[in-house]
């Protein structure tokens, strides 16, 4: 498992760009027949991804890694799965999880497996786990059953649609909450003004960008803004002091996890426009 620590926003200022990636971007996940994982101390999430080709992956740890016996021992986990249609095993039962498709495991979860599916087209799971302190159980939510939420417009080049998957209204969980966030075809901006959310940091994996397209990902202090560049099925850490808002080449869909001292969606700072620098 990957470490990656707290960067104090006074020392981001004088990052480079090499730093800037070293830090905040997450850019080798989806390995084939691997489980990928990178442990985060931001709100101490855990980032990862699993693509079962020709063997069952399970989900695991080094007992140095987490300090518990079994992944879940102290932690829940949401995983959406961003290829073909796949199976994960929960404790000896299956869960069919099709594309764009969520399923929540709780606190206490001994075994999880993710299947192989046998053809020729994988699936590609993605997940974020996160510290738990109470047991919820485990549920799948179709992309058809999650709250949409349509905003923006074309004529600010962020028309979007909002689906929230894990949230106080949707599938329950102890910290975690999770979602994605599509485009719509001719629109760029994921959101503009952009805002900060100092009670909890944040986690975003962008996908269904062509093989030349890229996002840039702003973060930074307002006053002190920074960007990525971010490509296909590569994931951003977002500390909690940082801004988060992007840009692409072409339009995308991005998958976002949070966690931290609530679970309300819409608690945020939002950053005016002059404000930006």
């Amino acid at each position: 498992m990957e470490n990656r620590y707290v960067s104090h926003p006074n020392d981001v200022k004088v990052f480079n760009t090499e730093r800037l990636r070293e830090e905040f971007l997450i850019d080798s996940l989806f390995a084939t027949d691997e489980l990928v994982t990178v442990y985060t101390h931001v709100d101490r999430f855990i980032v990862g991804s699993a693509v079962p080709v020709t063997k069952d992956i399970k989900l695991e740890v080094n007992l140095k890694d987490i300090g518990t016996d079994y992944f879940l021992e102290r932690r829940e986990i949401g995983i959406i799965n961003v290829g073909s249609k796949g199976v994960v095993i929960v404790d000896g039962m299956d869960y069919e999880v099709d594309a764009k498709e969520c399923l929540y495991i709780g606190l206490g979860v001994k075994e999880v497996v993710f299947k192989k599916n046998g053809g020729s087209q994988p699936a590609r799971f993605y997940f974020n786990s996160s510290p738990a302190h109470k047991s919820y159980p485990t549920k799948k939510s179709t992309q058809a059953e999650a709250t949409p939420n349509h905003l923006g417009s074309i004529a600010s080049s962020n028309e979007r649609t909002i689906y929230k998957y894990i949230h106080q209204d949707g599938i329950q969980s102890c910290q975690l909450v999770m979602g994605m966030t599509e485009l719509d075809p001719g629109n760029m901006w994921n959101t503009m003004p952009s805002h900060t959310h100092n009670r909890r940091s944040e986690i975003y994996l962008y996908f269904n960008l062509p093989e030349d397209g890229v996002v840039f990902h702003m973060m930074g202090q307002p006053d002190e803004t920074r960007h990525l560049v971010v490509r296909n099925e590569q994931a951003i850490i977002s500390p909690s002091w940082s801004i988060h808002s992007g840009v692409g080449t072409s339009n995308y869909t991005f998958i976002w996890g949070m966690a931290g001292e609530n679970q309300t969606f819409n608690d945020m700072d939002a950053v005016a426009m002059q404000d930006l620098r």
